[in-house]
């Protein structure tokens, strides 16, 4: 490219969008790149502020902004996505279906370090709907070097660097426990809330016990249910340390493979998650997720309806953003709460 005094730029090619901003009316590009500037342009490109411009000269060791853009759209894009044309330099690439979006961190962190390129998405690890914007890729200057990116490409390798994971309704069954529920002294808050966060997702219930504290008759209850179908099981309540707090070691019982019995994360440092063989989630929930408008719970639940493994190392880095500040006009998930990179 090539910078010219604006006066003299008819009959040139410009070599990249002409934006017009007028403030809660307008913003977009007025002149596209292409464009063969003409006598009628002049007026309105110095009335914008462009009293220079770039006009486009042959450098094929360069790549174009719009053709930069294009090659970061291709290491970003996964299954379940489209991306948006070029414009202004930029493209953004949008949810096809509603799931559980997921980012390489650290080949997004590598990538962009690079310098001179950009690619900025939306918090990995949290749901989305079909037509959200995943994200937004651009290069900075006008033109970049062809070997800048093709070092991109290299270090992104042959898989996307974005993931779209569909969610997928699950069959459950919900154990609630607590002699004082069982023998009808207080009355059971716990199990509809677990119902209502469930059906968000349109998961069904295929099964719904109350249970006294009693490990045994827990554990054979599990067995039973998993016997039965359900593709995620719930117990909830007698998460803790109190001697009679039984449910963790009914769960171990199960003959299900336990990722971890607690979490950096509050509220909800009593959870357990584990799998069954064939990697059905078994989860125990401490009774913060009765009270607390979110927890540990809605970070993870959207991973377990992606059939997405949890791993321990996952649950450890947690503690970073891990702490829900109990807003009292909750914007989950528009907020730090498990946002943790």
């Amino acid at each position: 490219m090539r910078l010219v005094k604006t006066e003299d730029a008819v009959g040139q090619v410009l070599c990249h969008d002409i934006t017009r901003i007028i403030k809660d009316i307008e913003k977009g590009a007025i002149f596209s790149k292409g464009h063969i500037i003409t006598e009628e342009d002049i007026p309105v490109l110095l009335n914008i502020g462009k009293d220079h411009i770039y006009i486009l000269e042959n450098d094929e060791t360069k790549l174009h902004e719009n053709d930069a853009a294009k090659m970061l759209r291709d290491i970003c894009l996964g299954p379940n996505m489209r991306a948006t044309e070029p414009k202004e330099g930029k493209i953004e690439i949008i949810a096809e279906c509603d799931g559980l979006f997921l980012v390489d961190l650290n080949r997004l962190k590598t990538i962009n370090s690079l310098t001179n390129m950009m690619i900025a998405t939306r918090p990995s690890g949290f749901p989305v709907k079909a037509g959200d914007k995943l994200c937004g890729t651009r290069i900075i200057p006008l033109m970049i070097e062809n070997e800048r990116m093709e070092q991109a490409k290299q270090v992104a390798g042959s898989l996307p660097l974005l993931s779209l994971v569909p969610i997928r309704p699950k069959k459950y069954g919900l154990i609630t426990t607590g002699n004082e529920i069982f023998y009808g002294r207080i009355k059971d808050d716990f199990s509809p809330v677990v119902k209502s966060k469930l059906a968000e997702y349109g998961c069904e219930i295929i099964a719904h016990c109350i249970l006294g504290d009693d490990d045994a008759i827990i554990t054979s209850t599990i067995r039973a249910m998993l016997d039965d179908g359900a593709e995620l099981v719930l117990c909830t309540g007698g998460m803790s340390v109190d001697p009679d707090d039984r449910t963790p070691k009914a769960i171990r019982n199960s003959g299900v493979n336990v990722v971890a019995y607690g979490a950096p994360v509050l509220p909800g440092a009593m959870f357990l998650l584990s799998y069954t063989k064939d990697n059905r989630p078994v989860c125990g929930l401490p009774g913060c997720v009765m009270y607390s408008k979110r927890t540990i719970f809605d970070i993870l639940l959207p991973y377990l309806l992606a059939d997405v493994p949890v791993s321990t190392d996952q649950l450890a880095a947690l503690g970073n953003g891990g702490l829900c500040l109990n807003c009292e006009n909750c914007h989950y998930p528009n907020c730090g709460f498990g946002k943790g990179a």
